[in-house]
């Protein structure tokens, strides 16, 4: 074979072969199937075996994966991770004697492996050989402080992310198995927002290691910051059997339970744990949040953030919980606090960024424009990289939605879907004014309001992954009629745990539900959808000035990028109004304030529900509103002689530029092609 050639395939096979690897954390039966692959096009490759034994693993075929390793040691005899991997599974299986036979071996051929000399130890220890055990143990350690200090590399103050995580890789890539490696990796993603990756992963790291009680901690959280608030208190409930009435723990526990609407369950949890938190800064800072979604009294809001900072002055989520409740006036000493804390040079991007998105908003209400728009930019160019969104890829899905979902597409598909009207559907841009929208509807006798719901991008993403789509735009033209019916049956069901008063409607205030617009025609024809819109500046501004929680929104760092999705968002729900003209209905923010009672009267009629003088009265009910509006909803509306925007409107420059001729027709929309 040709030198040139034959480096050019071996290039293209390490391609595969990373590739391959990259995605087994998410879909290891994918990255099985590829590595079965490789290995047809090359016999043999021991890279690729090892990729298809773990993906086996992964994928609960043990006994197959068991058969697949003793061929390969034949095979492949110098080959140490091979003998290691089937170590690990014959331990599992009793075969004590074969498992040391094999991690003999194993260090025998890689004397540095510390994963295999700690396995060796258990094995021997087991066995109760305590002289070898001890040894082996022994080399264990030895190397282990070794691989810590790559490990503390990796995550060193200044190491850039995606270095670390090509450290930690490397880490792992000599020992698969290495829990404190995985764990860490986990941990980087989490950081990053890349919270199902985290997620992933740190199962992975549990799976190693089931009683590592930071894996677990870990784990739960990025289950909470991906709205699965069911299963990470799961994790709580396990780690508070190890260490009941653990304040972070029991904070934890409780503050997911607000999420489900367990209110009462929520604050009895927070006041039994609360004389053993005296000195917890996340305990305060979960208890305030708490609070405020629960609609405690603003002091008990305030004065768990403030312990928060007592406890530690540069704590800026605290700082950013104050400055978030909208009412809160912060002091000149308050204000010379926060630029102290942000003189420190020891500060990690989260504290600052929060730090800096809390005095731009203090400074905002001094009326210190330029100052304040300079730390709202820091804050974002500080969040901005942990951030993993692709403006490009939402413009093609919507070229895509265009294209597929059109009068034909509908009328082809008559009478689909589960026929249910209880669902009420708010959509649109953040910060454009939904939460008002959902306090007026759940202030009526019929409707129950509930919160940004996640069961409906939850299960489009199910949906892709169960048919291997790109987008479910590539997924729909399949589905017949039953499969659209159980589709709407499904979302009633997995919604049912945020409904507590039995009303026959319900609303669910997930904003970026207008690329779902199409879906929802077809699998729940009778619910309503009400399309929440405001000015692109007012909109956008406020998203730029928000540190949302994480994982909340993906898109609020970039001026850009905010421009972009705007201009996106008019453009799908304007095609929606062509092909499926009156099946939303649009609220005009501005329209709102101006003529509350006029606009509450159309919106009411548009959901078929009889007047009442309650949702005219809507700051006077009572319920949780688990959003960043929650102290604004709770009172009357008030009219606003020039809004927040027009005193920065000299910086938003890029958000223009980006939102292009969708601002000047406002609230009409341009012609798009």
């Amino acid at each position: 074979m040709d030198t040139q050639a034959q480096g050019s395939g071996t290039e293209a096979l390490s391609a595969r072969l990373e590739s391959a690897a990259a995605n087994f954390v998410t879909d290891a039966e994918a990255s099985a199937t590829a590595a079965s692959e490789m290995l047809d096009t090359v016999p043999g490759q021991p890279q690729a075996l090892l990729l298809l034994l773990s993906a086996l693993k992964i994928m609960g075929a043990e006994d197959d994966a068991c058969g697949f390793m003793e061929w390969m040691v034949g095979e492949y005899p110098n080959l140490a991770a091979v003998h290691y991997e089937l170590a690990l599974l014959l331990s599992r299986k009793g075969r004590s004697e074969e498992a040391i036979e094999h991690l003999t071996r194993t260090v025998a051929l890689e004397p540095s492996h510390p994963a295999a000399w700690r396995a060796l130890g258990n094995e021997l220890a087991e066995k109760g050989d305590r002289t070898k055990a001890t040894r082996a143990y022994a080399r264990h350690a030895s190397l282990s402080v070794k691989e810590l200090k790559l490990l503390e590399d990796a995550t060193a103050t200044g190491v850039e992310d995606l270095k670390a995580k090509s450290m930690l890789q490397q880490a792992l890539n000599v020992n698969p198995t290495d829990v404190l490696a995985t764990r860490m990796l986990g941990e980087l993603a989490l950081r990053m927002s890349r919270l199902r990756e985290a997620a992933e992963i740190l199962k992975r790291a549990l799976d190693l290691a089931p009683r590592c009680t930071i894996t677990r901690e870990l784990y739960a959280t990025a289950l909470t910051q991906l709205m699965d608030w069911k299963g990470a208190n799961a994790q709580a409930r396990i780690l508070l059997e190890e260490e009941p009435g653990n304040p972070r723990l029991e904070a934890l526990l409780a503050s997911n339970l607000v999420m489900l609407g367990e209110r009462e369950e929520a604050i009895r949890h927070f006041h039994e744990v609360q004389p053993n938190a005296d000195s917890d800064v996340v305990f305060w800072l979960n208890y305030g949040h708490a609070a405020r979604a629960i609609g405690l009294e603003d002091s008990i809001i305030v004065n768990a953030y403030r312990k928060c900072l007592e406890l530690e002055p540069s704590y800026g989520s605290a700082w950013w919980g104050l400055a978030d409740l909208k009412t809160y006036q912060f002091s000149t000493a308050e204000i010379a606090n926060m630029r102290e804390q942000l003189r420190s040079k020891e500060l990690s991007d989260g504290l600052r960024c929060h730090l800096e998105f809390a005095l731009g908003t203090a400074l905002e209400k001094e009326g210190e424009y330029a100052e304040s728009f300079e730390h709202y930019r820091c804050g974002n160019e500080l969040r901005r990289p942990y951030i993993s969104y692709n403006a490009d890829g939402l413009h093609e899905e919507v070229k895509q939605q265009k294209k597929l979902f059109t009068p034909k597409f509908f009328a082809e598909r008559p009478g689909t879907g589960c026929q249910s009207p209880a669902p009420i559907f708010i959509v649109g841009m953040p910060r454009a004014g939904s939460t008002l929208i959902e306090q007026i509807l759940a202030s009526h006798s019929q409707v129950e309001g509930t919160m940004e719901l996640p069961d409906m991008g939850n299960m489009v993403g199910e949906l892709i992954q169960q048919h291997r789509g790109s987008t479910f735009a590539d997924v729909l033209p399949s589905l017949d009629g039953p499969a659209l019916r159980e589709l709407g049956e499904s979302y009633l069901e997995r919604t049912r745990y945020q409904r507590k008063q039995a009303r026959p409607f319900f609303t669910d205030k997930g904003g970026n539900n207008f690329l779902y617009i199409g879906l929802i025609q077809l699998i729940l024809p009778n619910a309503k959808i009400i399309d929440a819109r405001r000015h692109p500046l007012a909109c956008g501004f406020s998203c730029y000035k928000q540190a949302f929680a994480p994982g909340a929104l993906l898109l609020a760092y970039d001026q850009t990028e905010i421009g972009r999705y705007y201009r996106d968002y008019v453009e799908l729900t304007a095609h929606y109004d062509k092909v499926l003209p009156g099946r939303v209905h649009r609220v005009i923010h501005e329209n709102l304030i101006s003529d509350p009672d006029a606009e509450i009267r159309r919106l009411l009629a548009f959901c078929d529900l009889p007047f009442e003088e309650s949702c005219v009265r809507f700051h006077e009910t009572e319920r949780s509103v688990r959003t960043s509006s929650s102290q604004q909803v709770r009172q009357p509306i008030q009219k606003k002689k020039i809004e927040v925007w027009q005193h920065y409107e000299q910086w938003l420059q890029p958000m223009k530029d980006a939102i292009g001729d969708v601002l000047p027709c406002y609230p009409d929309v341009p012609e798009f092609s």
